[in-house]
C-alpha cells in the first residue's frame, strides 16, 4: 500500500502551507522549497548567491542628478524622449459627422497653439522626473475652480502648459475622495513663485490638468514620493552605469592598443647619475619618437631592446551589445529605435520589433493621454466654433506605422474592390457605398474628395420612390402620355386597342 503524502505544515489556527523563514544577521529570509546542504544549493543556503539582495536607491528624488543624466547621457535622453515623441508624433483624428472644413479648423487651431509639442514635453518630464501635469489653459476662468468644458466660449482655449513635479506642490492633506479614476490623488496643485517657473502663484484644480506619472508606484511608495510616480530611469540606473562604464573602458583601451617597451642597459644608473647621462637618454627617446613612424626607423644601441605588444579587442563588441540589449529590454524600446542599430540575423528587418513597440505606444496613448486629449479637443472645438461638438464625436490616435506608396496603393485597391462589389450586386445603396469609401480614405488617403454634399445627394436618390410600371413604360417609349401604345415611329399604333376603346374589335 502506497504511503499517503505528508500533510503540509500549517500555522496554528491558519490553513495552508507554512512559509519557511530563516533568521540570519538579524534579518529574516523566506527560502524556497528546494535545498541541498551538501552542495549549498538554494537561496540563502550559504552559497555566493546568498549575499545578493536589493537595496533602496531612489534616484528619482535627486532632481539635479536626473537632469545631469538627461543632459549628459544620450542614452538617457533617448530613453526619455523617444517614447514621448512617438506617442505625440501623429496626433489624433476627429471622428464625427462634421464637414472636413470644420474638422480642419479645429486641427489647425490646435496646431497654432502647439498642443502636441506641449503634450510631448509633459510626457517627457513625467518620464524623467516621475510625474508632471499639463494645464489646460482657458482664458478668463479661475484655475482653482472645477473645470466644466461646456463653459468654454469662442477663442477662450489657450493651449496646454507643461509643469513637472518639482514646479508643483500637491495638496497632500486634501485628496480626491470621489469614486473614479482620480480617487486618491491630490485635489489641488500649487505653483509658487519660488519654484523658479517665472509664473505667479496659482492653485490648480485637478480637473484642469492632465496628470501623467512616470512609473506608477504601489500605495506606500506613492506616499513617499508625494503622490507622484518614479522616473523611468531609476529602474535601469544600474544597467546605465554598467553600459557607460563598459563604453568608457573600451575607449580607454584604444590608448593601450599598442604598448611599446624599450629596454636600456643600466637605466637605473643613468637615472641616478642624472646630468648629461640622463639628458642624453631623454634626447635619444625624443629622437626615436620624432623619427619613428610607419615608414621611419628606430635607432638604438646594439644592447638596447625594443618590443611592441599589440592588444586584441576581440569580444568587446559582444559585451557592449549585451549591455545594450539589457537597456533595450528594461526600457521596452527595440534596439533599432534606441540605438539606431540595424537588426542582426538572416532576413531580419526589425519590422516586427517596431510593430510590437508601436503596439505598446498605442496602449500608452489610450491609457495615459486618451482622456485628456478628448477634453482638450472638445475645448478646442468650442473655442473655434463657439458651439457644441457634433453628437457622438470622439478622438482616435493615428497609427504610427506608416505605409509606403506601393503598400498604400495595394491596400486602397483591395478595400475599394471590397466596397464596390456589394454595390454592384445590389446589396448596398449608393449612399452607403460612398460613406464606406470615405471611411477608407482615412487609411489610404484615397477618396478624400467625397464631400457631405455628394453623400446627401446620394441619400436623396436612394430615398426616392421606385417608378410605377406606367412610368417605366413611358420612360422606355412603349406608351404615350395618354396611355396609348406607341408604334415604331412614335405615333399611336392603330393595330392595338387603346384603353379608351374598352373593346377588342378591330376597325374596318
Amino acid at each position: 500500500m502506497a504511503a499517503s503524502p505528508a500533510a503540509p505544515l500549517t500555522r496554528p489556527g491558519r490553513a495552508g502551507p507554512k512559509p519557511r523563514v530563516r533568521e540570519k544577521d538579524g534579518k529574516f529570509y523566506t527560502v524556497d522549497s528546494f535545498e541541498n546542504f551538501l552542495t549549498r544549493t538554494g537561496v540563502n543556503a550559504g552559497n555566493l548567491s546568498s549575499g545578493g539582495t536589493y537595496g533602496f536607491n531612489p534616484v528619482s528624488r535627486l532632481r539635479l542628478k536626473m537632469e545631469w543624466a538627461y543632459r549628459g547621457s544620450w542614452v538617457v535622453g533617448t530613453i526619455v524622449d523617444c517614447v514621448a515623441e512617438d506617442a505625440t508624433r501623429e496626433g489624433v483624428q476627429l471622428i464625427c459627422d462634421a464637414s472636413p472644413d470644420e474638422i480642419a479648423k479645429v486641427e489647425n487651431h490646435a496646431d497654432e497653439l502647439q498642443v502636441w509639442p506641449e503634450l510631448c514635453d509633459t510626457e517627457k518630464w513625467s518620464r524623467l522626473y516621475g510625474g508632471s501635469v499639463g494645464l489646460i489653459m482657458i482664458d478668463g476662468q479661475d484655475v482653482a475652480t472645477p473645470f466644466d468644458v461646456t463653459t468654454v466660449s469662442r477663442d477662450q482655449f489657450r493651449g496646454v502648459l507643461p509643469l513637472d513635479r518639482w514646479a508643483l506642490f500637491p495638496s497632500m492633506n486634501d485628496l480626491i475622495s470621489e469614486q473614479g479614476p482620480d480617487i486618491g490623488n491630490p485635489r489641488y496643485y500649487e505653483v509658487r513663485p519660488d519654484t523658479g517657473t517665472g509664473l505667479p502663484y496659482m492653485k490648480l484644480h485637478y480637473s484642469r490638468v492632465i496628470r501623467l506619472d512616470g512609473v506608477r508606484l504601489p500605495y506606500w511608495q506613492k506616499i513617499t514620493e508625494n503622490y507622484w510616480g518614479q522616473s523611468v530611469v531609476e529602474r535601469l540606473w544600474d544597467r546605465l552605469i554598467a553600459f557607460d562604464s563598459a563604453t568608457q573602458g573600451t575607449a580607454q583601451l584604444v590608448y593601450k592598443a599598442h604598448l611599446r617597451n624599450y629596454k636600456v642597459k643600466d637605466l637605473r644608473k643613468i637615472i641616478g647619475q642624472g646630468g648629461k647621462a640622463l639628458d642624453g637618454l631623454l634626447a635619444q627617446m625624443n629622437m626615436i619618437r620624432q623619427f619613428q613612424s610607419s615608414e621611419g626607423m628606430t635607432l638604438m644601441d646594439t644592447e638596447d631592446e625594443f618590443e611592441v605588444h599589440p592588444y586584441s579587442f576581440t569580444g568587446l563588441d559582444e559585451v557592449l551589445l549585451q549591455f545594450g540589449q539589457q537597456l533595450s529590454g528594461a526600457s521596452q524600446i527595440p534596439l533599432v529605435r534606441l540605438f539606431g542599430q540595424s537588426p542582426a540575423g538572416l532576413n531580419s528587418t526589425g519590422e516586427s520589433d517596431l510593430r510590437m513597440y508601436y503596439d505598446g505606444i498605442k496602449r500608452q496613448q489610450t491609457a495615459r493621454l486618451g482622456r485628456g486629449v478628448r477634453k482638450i479637443y472638445e475645448a478646442a472645438w468650442r473655442s473655434k466654433h463657439g458651439a457644441d461638438p457634433p453628437e457622438g464625436w470622439s478622438t482616435q490616435f493615428k497609427p504610427l506605422w506608416q505605409m509606403d506608396d506601393e503598400q498604400r496603393a495595394t491596400v486602397a485597391e483591395t478595400l475599394t474592390r471590397a466596397v464596390l462589389e456589394p454595390y454592384e450586386k445590389g446589396v448596398t445603396a449608393r449612399s452607403t457605398t460612398l460613406k464606406e469609401l470615405r471611411q477608407v480614405s482615412k487609411v489610404t488617403g484615397i477618396w478624400t474628395n467625397i464631400s457631405d454634399e455628394i453623400i446627401q445627394e446620394a441619400v436623396a436618390e436612394d430615398n426616392e420612390q421606385p417608378p410605377t410600371p406606367e412610368e417605366l413604360a413611358i420612360a422606355n417609349g412603349k406608351v404615350g402620355p395618354d396611355g396609348k401604345p406607341l408604334g415604331a415611329n412614335g405615333a399611336t399604333d392603330p393595330g392595338r386597342p387603346s384603353k379608351e376603346s374598352g373593346s377588342g374589335s378591330q376597325p374596318n
